[in-house]
């Protein structure tokens, strides 16, 4: 008798526990919620450095209401999140995106723009992303061509120039390389590249490396 009893009672608080848990759930489950609480909600988690839960937030936003204008700013206040957390493929993810959407937008010249700033600061490794600089130098051009009255030509000028000289620099190495390799003809040839990649070669800084990585440059 007391044991069935017991289960009973075992089982009713298993049910109650159930059913508490699917309620708890139901409640937090966000969804139809208007663009402004979405929009709301993502700038409090930002704040509180939250991105995962911005990003989650965001695409609420984007899924419920995929044509209000909350949703450019948002990508473009996400992007500058993610480079503030040096996370550059994330930042990359919703700037591809929004110049593929947004492509007419009087915000243009800003998101290529720190689509180009977003690839500077991701360049870390001074001989492994040479595909990287050409790809970025080759976005600066085009920045050049089509949005030569643009207020950020300034900060993408400054890149260029460190890009080219991040460039000549390695040129530079590999020169000296083929050098200690008794090869002149390949050190001659990048020796060229470097005068062409920098007015004056001896202006040019090596990149500080930190000893434990400079081993596997």
């Amino acid at each position: 008798m007391n044991g069935s009893f017991r289960l009973k009672n075992l089982l009713l608080i298993a049910c109650t526990a159930f059913v508490l848990t699917a309620c708890s759930s139901k409640k937090d489950e966000e969804y139809n919620k208007p663009a402004i609480y979405w929009y709301n909600k993502m700038l409090k988690q930002i704040a509180s450095s939250d991105l995962d839960a911005a990003d989650d937030t965001y695409t609420s936003l984007e899924s419920e209401h995929r044509n209000t204008p909350f949703v450019p700013t948002a990508m473009l206040i996400l992007v500058n999140a993610h480079i503030d957390e040096e996370e550059y493929a994330l930042a990359n993810f919703y700037l591809d995106e929004y110049i593929k959407r947004f492509s007419l937008s009087k915000d243009i010249d800003y998101a290529r723009y720190l689509k180009i700033k977003a690839n500077f600061l991701g360049f870390k490794y001074q001989f492994r992303d040479q595909q990287l600089i050409e790809d970025t130098l080759t976005q600066i051009n085009e920045f050049k061509v089509k949005y030569k009255n643009s207020p950020y030509m300034p900060l993408v000028d400054t890149i260029n120039s460190r890009l080219y000289m991040a460039k000549a620099s390695m040129d530079k190495e590999i020169a000296e390389l083929y050098i200690r390799r008794d090869k002149e003809l390949g050190s001659a040839f990048y020796d060229q590249k470097v005068k062409n990649s920098w007015v004056e070669p001896t202006e040019i800084v090596p990149v500080d490396v930190p000893y434990y990585r400079a081993i596997f440059e």
